[in-house]
C-alpha cells in the first residue's frame, strides 16, 4: 500500500536564498497595499470640493478600500491555497490597475466608492495576504527580520507617494493622477513574478503530519484493524457513511480552519485588533488635511506623511531585529501590546501640536509607533497559530478587522463635521488605541499563564504512562518466567506499545 498524500514532508523553510527576492517581491505588494489608501488622501480637499461632499463622504473612499483589503482576506487566503501566491498577486496588480483607470472617468462620489474604494482595494487585498504567506514559507528562524524588511515597504511607498501625488495633481489634476498611479500599480504584478512556489506543500515541516497526516495513518490503522477482525462489511458502510459527512467539513477546512476560533490565543489577538483598527488608520488620513486646515500649505502638509513614513522606514526593521532577539521573542506578545499602546499615547498628545514643528514631532512619534505594530501585526499572529494556520487565520482575522476599519475613518470624519475641529478625532483614536493595547497586554498575561500551567500538566501526563510501562514490564517479565514466549502474548505487547506511542505522537504535537 502507497503511503498516504498527506503524510509526505513539506519542504522546509531555506532561511535565505531565493527568499530574499521573494522579501523584495512582499516589499512591492505590501507597501502598495499599505501606503496607497493613506497616500490618495492627497486628493481629498480637491475631490470633496469637486462633488460638493463632507469630510465623512470623501473619507469613505479609503474606509472602503482599506475595509475590503481587509474583507477579502478569506478571498485571498482561498485562492492562495487553490492556485498559490504568484498568479494571485498578479491578478491582484491587474485590478488595482483597472480600478484606478476607471477612477479617473467616474462623475459621482459613489462611483468613487466603487471603482477606487471596491476595486483597488479588492486587487490590494490579492496583493497583501499572499506577500504575508510567502514569507512564512521562506522564512523561520530569520521570519521576524524578513518580516520587518518587508513590511519597511509601506512607509517607503507613502514617503515616495506623499510628494509624488502632490506634484501629479499639481501637473494633470486628480483625474489625470489616477490615470497615472493605475499604472503604476501594475508593478504589482512584476512583484507577484518573483513569487516561486517553494514546493507543492506549505511552508512548515511538522504541520501536515501532526494536523492531517497523523488523523490519515489513525483511520487507515482503523480501517486496516477493522477488515481483518470483521468478515462482513457492515463496519465499512457505517465507514463511507462517516466519510461522507466528514467531506463537507474538510472541504471547507480545507481553506479556513474554523478550528481557529477554539484557540484562545488567536480570539485574544482578534478581540484586541478589532478595537486596535478602530482608530488605527484615521489619524495617518487625516494628517495632511489637518494641516492645511491649519493653514499650511500643500507641499508642507505632503511633507508630514513623508516624514512619518521616514521614521516608519527605519522603525519596521529595527523592531523586527528586537522582536528577533533572545529577550524579546519568547515574549513578543507583551512588545506588540506596548506599541499599541505607545501608538494611542502619541494621538492623544497631538491636540497640543499648534504649530507646523509641533505636528513634525507628532509625526516623528507617530511614525515610530505605527512602524513597531506594523512590524510585528503579523508576526505576532504566526508566534500563535503557527506557520501552517497562518493562511486560514490571516483570512479570518482580515474579515473580522474590515468592519472597524470601514468605520473608523467616517467617525472621525463625523465628528470634525460636527465640532469643526479635529482634535476630537485625534482623541477618540488615542483612547481605543490605549484600550485595545492595556487589554492586549491584559489578556496576553492571561494566556502566558494558561499556557505555562498548560505545559506543567502536559509534563505530569507524561510521567504516568512511563509508569504504567514500567508495571507492565514487570508483569511481562513475570509471564516470561512462567510461560514460554508465544504468539499468545504478542497483543499484552502491542497493549504495552500503545501508550507509548500516544504520548510520543502528543510530544511531536
Amino acid at each position: 500500500m502507497p503511503p498516504p498524500a498527506n503524510t509526505k514532508r513539506a519542504p522546509s523553510p531555506p532561511d535565505g536564498g531565493w527568499g530574499w527576492v521573494v522579501v523584495f517581491g512582499a516589499f512591492v505588494s505590501i507597501g502598495f497595499a499599505y501606503a496607497f489608501p493613506k497616500g490618495i488622501a492627497i486628493f481629498f480637499k480637491e475631490i470633496q470640493d469637486f462633488f460638493g461632499t463632507s469630510y465623512s463622504e470623501v473619507a469613505w473612499v479609503s474606509s472602503i478600500m482599506l475595509a475590503t483589503t481587509y474583507g477579502a482576506g478569506p478571498i485571498s487566503s482561498i485562492l492562495v491555497n487553490r492556485y498559490g501566491s504568484r498568479p494571485v498577486v498578479m491578478f491582484g496588480g491587474l485590478l488595482c490597475g483597472i480600478g484606478m483607470v476607471s477612477g479617473a472617468f467616474c462623475t459621482s462620489i459613489m462611483q468613487l466608492y466603487i471603482c477606487v474604494g471596491f476595486i483597488t482595494g479588492l486587487g490590494l487585498a490579492l496583493n497583501l495576504q499572499p506577500s504575508v504567506i510567502m514569507i512564512g514559507k521562506y522564512f523561520l528562524k530569520r521570519r521576524p527580520i524578513a518580516n520587518g524588511l518587508a513590511m519597511a515597504g509601506s512607509p517607503v511607498m507613502l514617503c515616495t507617494l506623499a510628494p509624488l501625488n502632490q506634484f501629479l495633481f499639481d501637473s494633470f489634476g486628480w483625474r489625470g493622477s489616477f490615470l497615472i498611479l493605475g499604472a503604476i500599480l501594475l508593478n504589482c504584478c512584476v512583484a507577484g513574478a518573483l513569487f516561486r512556489p517553494i514546493g507543492p506543500g506549505t511552508a512548515s515541516v511538522k504541520t501536515p503530519v501532526t494536523k492531517e497526516g497523523r488523523g490519515a495513518l489513525k483511520q487507515e490503522v482503523t480501517e486496516d484493524a477493522m477488515e481483518i477482525s470483521s468478515p462482513t462489511n457492515l463496519p465499512m458502510k457505517n465507514k463511507t457513511e462517516e466519510e461522507g459527512d466528514r467531506d463537507c467539513c474538510e472541504k471547507i477546512n480545507q481553506y479556513l480552519d474554523f478550528s481557529l476560533f477554539k484557540h484562545r490565543g488567536f480570539l485574544i489577538y482578534l478581540i484586541g485588533n478589532v478595537l486596535m483598527f478602530l482608530g488605527f488608520f484615521a489619524p495617518i488620513i487625516f494628517l495632511a488635511p489637518y494641516a492645511k486646515h491649519m493653514g499650511i500649505d500643500e507641499y508642507s502638509a505632503a511633507f508630514l506623511l513623508s516624514i512619518l513614513a521616514i521614521v516608519d522606514i527605519v522603525a519596521r526593521p529595527t523592531t523586527g531585529i528586537i522582536a528577533n532577539s533572545k529577550w524579546v521573542r519568547p515574549r513578543i506578545q507583551y512588545f506588540f501590546s506596548f506599541s499599541i499602546a505607545f501608538n494611542g499615547t502619541c494621538h492623544l498628545l497631538c491636540p497640543l501640536a499648534s504649530s507646523y514643528t509641533g505636528l513634525v514631532i507628532y509625526s516623528v512619534f507617530f511614525g515610530l509607533a505605527f512602524g513597531m505594530v506594523c512590524a510585528m501585526l503579523f508576526e505576532t499572529l504566526m508566534d500563535l497559530v503557527g506557520a501552517v494556520r497562518f493562511t486560514s487565520a490571516v483570512g479570518l482575522v482580515t474579515i473580522a478587522e474590515c468592519c472597524t476599519i470601514l468605520l473608523g475613518p467616517p467617525i472621525g470624519g463625523t465628528l470634525i463635521d460636527t465640532f469643526g475641529d479635529y482634535k476630537y478625532m485625534f482623541i477618540k483614536c488615542g483612547v481605543v488605541m490605549v484600550l485595545a493595547g492595556t487589554f492586549l497586554f491584559i489578556m496576553n498575561y492571561y494566556n502566558y499563564r494558561m499556557l505555562a500551567k498548560e505545559e506543567k500538566e502536559r509534563k505530569a501526563k507524561e510521567e504516568d504512562p512511563k509508569t504504567v510501562k514500567k508495571e507492565n514490564e514487570g508483569r511481562s517479565n513475570w509471564i516470561k518466567e512462567t510461560t514460554q514466549d508465544g504468539p499468545e502474548l504478542e497483543p499484552l505487547r502491542e497493549e504495552q506499545e500503545g501508550p507509548k506511542k500516544e504520548v510520543n505522537g502528543l510530544i511531536e504535537v
